[in-house]
């Protein structure tokens, strides 16, 4: 690879949702925005390497895709309209609503309250977070080409039924708010244990990034106890970020973490929120429940100090609100730590999760715990068959390679 190819890579991470916010603001159209933003960066393809990187990358990635844009408007106008429009890109008194940030904009543009919930969050995971369509399945546990439809079944629905890509002003957030927190949510959860082989176990930049634009949320929703619930989550769980992979690039467990490579200053802060939120009396929401279980965890100074009680009745309120199926493995994982591995087992064996390579992970821990070593190995084969993530394959195959010969 080039340094020139090197520059354009990342300059289409720092600014493609910025490029196609903008456009998207202006023509209403996000198929057409998407497509002069890939114009743009295919030009800088062709043309940096022979006239040299411009000064300032963005800019001019922006600038030729709004040229582009007002070029494909001027050939295909049929009507004054049309060059109206066109106008428009130049036009930048254009108000900006309750949202300064592009790409937290477009976040709450394309969680719009026409879509059902699932088609909202897919689509924004595609044109803003910039997953990939099968890192986007598996985060939803759905086959690729499913995923696939769903994405462009979103957007032939935008088309047809006319829905506006326009600012969304303060009152339109509260509709928007639950589509916009999973949406963050999932790319955190991306760069917190990648799920595509080829990339880096752990990826700073999605975490950092879902992070900064959690905070803008809060600052956009100060009232709002989700968007405060998932902020702690993930400075909670960022917090253990160091500890997480070794330097032979395994995944460290969690009772095998170093309680000292932990970012106390993000604790502290991760501590403070859930403490605000159960010192409100409201009713927590899921992300609440996770931070608290969180709290729990890196309140304790070694894992085997780790209140499992208040774990379990933690994820009793969660099953309440999400009755999911990871939702209650969660919670037999804790329920080992109290009941035994036996208990945790029935429980884990009646959920319908074949497909997740957590579900495989976890039957085979408990059976390795029971003694029942071939079980336990057919069971980590399994989950080394589905996992994506290079550490967590490392750690289930060390796992595995541990387990008693007959």
């Amino acid at each position: 690879m080039t340094d020139i190819d090197e520059v354009i890579i990342r300059a289409h991470r720092e600014e493609w949702a910025r490029v196609v916010a903008t456009l998207a603001r202006r023509l209403g159209d996000l198929d057409i925005a998407e497509e002069m933003a890939a114009d743009a960066f295919a030009t800088a393809v062709e043309r940096w390497p022979v006239d040299g990187v411009p000064p300032s990358p963005g800019a001019w990635l922006t600038t030729t895709a709004h040229r582009k844009a007002i070029d494909r408007i001027r050939r295909e106008a049929r009507r004054e309209e049309k060059h109206k429009e066109a106008l428009m890109l130049s036009d930048t008194s254009q108000p900006l609503g309750a949202i300064d940030d592009d790409r937290l904009r477009l976040v709450f543009t394309c969680c719009h309250p026409a879509l059902a919930m699932e088609v909202r969050v897919a689509l924004t995971l595609r044109m803003v977070g910039g997953l990939t369509v099968p890192e986007i399945a598996r985060a939803f546990l759905v086959q690729e080409t499913a995923m696939g439809q769903r994405i462009t079944r979103a957007k032939a629905k935008i088309k047809a039924a006319k829905i506006p890509y326009g600012v969304p002003l303060r009152a339109d957030l509260p509709a928007r708010i639950t589509g916009v927190l999973a949406v963050l949510y999932l790319i955190f959860n991306e760069g917190y244990l990648a799920s595509d082989p080829d990339k880096e176990a752990v990826r700073s930049d999605l975490t950092a990034e879902a992070i900064r634009l959690t905070r803008l949320v809060r600052a956009l929703m100060p009232a709002d106890g989700e968007v405060a619930g998932l902020l702690a989550l993930m400075l909670l769980t960022e917090a253990r970020r160091a500890a997480r992979v070794s330097a032979s690039g395994e995944l460290v467990a969690l009772d095998e973490q170093d309680h000292g490579a932990w970012d106390r200053e993000l604790i502290a802060e991760g501590h403070a929120l859930v403490r605000a939120r159960l010192a409100s009396g409201q009713a927590p929401g899921r992300y609440q429940i996770l931070a608290a279980i969180n709290a729990v965890h890196t309140d304790a100074r070694d894992v085997r100090d780790t209140d499992w009680s208040q774990v379990v009745a933690l994820y009793d309120q969660l099953v309440r609100l999400d009755p999911s199926p990871i939702v209650r493995l969660n919670r037999a994982i804790a329920v080992a730590e109290i009941d035994g591995p036996q208990v945790a087992l029935a429980e884990v064996d009646g959920l319908p999760l074949e497909g997740y390579h957590a579900f495989h992970a976890t039957r085979a821990d408990l059976l390795r715990r029971l003694g029942r070593s071939d079980e336990s190995r057919a069971a980590y084969d399994r989950a080394i068959g589905l996992a994506g993530n290079t550490a967590e394959t490392a750690y289930l195959i060390r796992r595995r390679d541990q387990l008693a010969r007959p």
